[in-house]
């Protein structure tokens, strides 16, 4: 990583796609191999609150916020500090950067063993399922990757929420691994044609077949990925007890299990609006809506 090849690795929420967000080269390469679009901002990685505040300007707010939640599955977007040295690509160019202390005991070893800031989207192709597993990385990007570190599934199995701190309103620009609930009273910012954060673009998170969603029952040839108690003929179900932590942790592994040629679409049962369902149905749904051209 620090010769500035590219390095995937586990974090408790996905794989990341890891290079140094100081070498404009290694940040360049991750846009090439996930073909991301430039004006997405990329999140970068550090291993503590002081490695943050060598990047970003931290106020009371952010650092209440990185007391309670970091390590953690919680992004902040903060403005830059001068002299920070991060990418201005990592940034899509933005005042702003988006950056997060994971608790993923692998990626923490990585970030104190590469002592620099890591640039880490999730570790696929942009727009596609992202990975909890070290195979779904090597089956999305291949040889484009110099090393993939391997420590099984993610345990929360979708992204960090990610919580806008730049303006005078904290808004949540992603939901994620943590729930609104627990962030008390943010608002959810509506998508923008320019992302201030990943995960907003409208359609992301998806598989290669259409995804339908609110499905009671599976149409002809469809897969039907159920939640709770499950009709006949459910391939697979999210929770069978209806647990919110374990649908998301198993998300995006069963969305990629029933993605295949034998099934003409993707059936999924309702999902409750709260807590990390929320999380969940905003995947769903971008993963649900129409494809770029």
């Amino acid at each position: 990583m620090r010769a500035g090849e590219l390095v995937a690795f586990p974090t408790e929420t996905v794989y990341g796609l890891g290079g140094d967000a100081a070498n404009p080269r290694a940040v360049a390469a991750i846009f090439a191999a996930k073909r991301r679009p430039e004006f997405n901002p990329l999140i970068v990685h550090v291993a503590d609150l002081a490695a943050a505040e060598r990047i970003a300007r931290f106020d009371a707010r952010a650092r209440a916020y990185a007391a309670r939640f970091w390590p953690g599955a919680l992004t902040l977007v903060l403005p830059r500090r001068d002299g920070g040295g991060i990418a201005d690509l990592a940034c899509a160019g933005l005042d702003t950067v988006a950056v997060r202390v994971p608790a993923h005991p692998a990626a923490q070893r990585l970030l104190r063993a590469a002592a620099v800031p890591v640039a880490a989207p999730s570790a696929n192709r942009s727009g596609r399922i992202s990975p909890t597993a070290a195979a779904h990385v090597a089956d999305e990007l291949g040889d484009r990757v110099a090393l993939i570190l391997d420590a099984g599934a993610c345990p929360v199995g979708i992204e960090s929420t990610i919580l806008d701190l730049s303006g005078a309103a904290p808004q949540v620009l992603r939901l994620g691994g943590v729930t609104l609930e627990a962030l008390g009273a943010v608002a959810v910012a509506v998508d923008a044609p320019r992302p201030r954060g990943p995960g907003q673009l409208p359609s992301h998170y998806a598989p290669a077949l259409p995804v339908r969603l609110m499905a009671s029952e599976a149409r002809p040839g469809e897969a039907l990925l159920a939640f709770g108690p499950a009709p006949p003929g459910a391939v697979l179900n999210l929770s069978p007890r209806g647990d919110l932590a374990e649908a998301a942790a198993n998300l995006f592994a069963m969305l990629r299990r029933l993605d295949r040629p034998d099934f003409t679409g993707i059936a999924v049962m309702p999902i409750p609006e709260r807590g990390l369902g929320r999380a969940i149905n905003d995947r769903l749904r971008r993963a649900a809506a129409p494809r770029p051209a």
